[in-house]
């Protein structure tokens, strides 16, 4: 019984500084280039095929059409990932890719808040630590020195159902915290378009209109009566 109490209470704490220490830490450097000493064999010999993994959110999809109207633009599409934003994204990079060929449409996600982030880590130790002073908080509180409160026998009562009652509601705290609820369009550096503020998505020919003001060269400024359709 001693080793499971202290598995029980070790793991939630050695879960928690790891999660402190990853969320401090620099992502590490990309692997360097590797040269092959053979190059003036490849042909006589076949590339292996690779299988090369899609990311989540490719930052360029296609390589920018040198002339088009929207080269030398750069829009950043930044939303909450975790919020089920995606599609909204991709179907705003495909749009503006097709109205504006050339143009960099780069999506990425929108984090929350920085306490936000720090309190979804502590969520999970806390999960377990629900769950392990339900299932041994007989021996737990003797060891403290405490004797165990009212709730902890309610609690007991109804062993498996306060554990999935925990678990349940710690992914749900969890999955808010993580959530930014954010949409925010940036075109060259300049915020043109930010749900945070305006509490909705954009439309497809609003955010069009919105780029369009900011192409370089672009007439819609001159003309103030023109109408886009």
């Amino acid at each position: 019984m001693d080793r499971l109490q202290l598995l029980l209470v070790g793991f939630p704490i050695l879960l928690f500084f790891s999660d402190v220490v990853n969320l401090f830490s620099a992502p590490p450097p990309p692997p360097p280039p590797k040269h092959s000493s053979r190059l003036h064999h490849h042909h006589h010999q076949h590339p292996p095929h690779v299988h090369t993994q899609i990311p989540d959110f490719p930052t360029n999809s296609q390589t920018p059409l040198i002339g088009g109207l929207g080269y030398g633009t750069r829009v950043d599409l930044k939303f909450c990932v975790s919020c089920s934003y995606k599609g909204t994204a991709m179907t705003m990079k495909k749009m503006l890719e097709t109205f504006f060929p050339g143009i960099d449409v780069v999506l990425s996600n929108y984090p929350p808040a920085f306490p936000k982030r720090v309190l979804s880590k502590v969520v999970p130790v806390l999960q377990i630590g629900v769950v392990a002073v339900i299932a041994a908080g007989d021996q737990i509180f003797p060891r403290l020195g405490m004797v165990p409160p009212p709730w902890y026998y309610t609690l007991r009562a109804n062993r498996f159902g306060s554990m999935a009652s925990a678990w349940l509601l710690g992914n749900f705290l969890q999955s808010s915290l993580q959530s930014s609820g954010a949409f925010e369009v940036y075109c060259d550096g300049a915020l043109v378009f930010s749900k945070l503020q305006e509490q909705r998505f954009p439309s497809e020919y609003e955010l069009k209109d919105l780029i369009e003001k900011r192409l370089p060269g672009s007439s819609f400024g001159s003309n103030p009566g023109r109408v886009v359709l």
